[in-house]
């Protein structure tokens, strides 16, 4: 038990050399900081003080020269809010009578100009250019010599071989074309005789 004893009695000798120590270090601490805050304390008081002077050399600068000071500032600060707002305000109903100006005179000039040669119904079907071909035709024709034939005559249309033939084999089952086998190889003819009703029919194939 003795030696326990003599172990906390040094313990506690320890701890206390050691607050003595931290407070020794807080003291001078405390007069550090306290020296500098009335150091500080001094410097604020001075530039209060300086602060004071210049105000009161301000205020006395302002009263001796009132018409310079106060209207040079007034008339800078009202000139800047009030030439951007005009100049907004004038630019855009410029702008609007622009814009809105050109839209009408555009539509109405590309609607009648892309209609009329479309809708005029000029160009013939494509179950008309190939009766018209066979029968200007003396000898029967092929589809493929049909097609090439009319790709020639008519350049700006696409005209296919697929679809000139399905053409043809649907003139040939309404009765306007003959068709004539050689071989392995199958030619057409113009008939001579036709059914009278056409114009349904050729909207048909064309469309298919």
């Amino acid at each position: 038990m003795s030696e326990v004893e003599s172990a906390t009695t040094e313990l506690k000798t320890q701890y206390a050399a050691q607050v003595a120590a931290d407070l020794e270090r807080n003291a001078k601490d405390q007069e550090s900081i306290g020296a500098e805050v009335s150091v500080l304390q001094e410097q604020l008081l001075a530039l209060q003080r300086d602060r004071a002077l210049l105000v009161n050399l301000q205020e006395a600068l302002s009263g001796e020269s009132p018409a310079d000071a106060s209207p040079g500032s007034d008339e800078t600060v009202t000139p800047v809010p009030s030439v951007p707002r005009q100049a907004s305000a004038e630019p855009t109903p410029a702008r609007k009578k622009k814009a809105a100006a050109p839209k009408p005179k555009k539509t109405p000039a590309k609607s009648p100009d892309t209609k009329t040669p479309t809708t005029g119904a000029k160009q013939p079907t494509l179950v008309e250019l190939i009766r018209n071909h066979l029968g200007q035709q003396s000898e029967p024709r092929s589809s493929a010599e049909i097609s090439t034939a009319l790709a020639q005559a008519h350049p700006d249309r696409d005209i296919k071989p697929k679809v000139v033939r399905t053409t043809v084999e649907g003139l040939v089952a309404k009765g306007h074309v003959r068709r004539t086998k050689q071989g392995s190889s199958v030619y057409y003819t113009a008939s001579e005789t036709a059914p009278a009703d056409t114009s349904p029919e050729q909207k048909d194939l064309v469309t298919a």
